[in-house]
């Protein structure tokens, strides 16, 4: 949750829909049939519901989530991020 709010750090976005997707992560969890999530996966369902709400901070907190090695592999996400929308 602290990533997600560092994300969208001085963006505009409503706190309720911080809460809205907390909420949603926390009940597909819950809701799942697995014992253990990975980190990685939590990540991945962050990524995919900030994409909609703010493209900077979608890309903040990928930078973040996936710890790029080097400007390529950042630039790589961001074209990637491109080609999407």
């Amino acid at each position: 949750y602290n990533s997600m709010i560092r994300a969208f750090d001085k963006r505009k976005v409503d706190a309720a829909d911080l809460e809205r997707i907390t909420t949603e992560i926390e009940q597909t969890i819950q809701n799942s049939l697995e014992r253990e999530i990975s980190t990685d996966r939590i990540g991945e369902m962050v990524m995919e519901r900030i994409k909609p709400l703010d493209e900077v901070a979608y890309i903040r907190f990928a930078s973040v989530y996936r710890r790029f090695q080097d400007v390529r592999s950042f630039v790589h996400e961001i074209n990637k991020f491109l080609e999407e929308k």
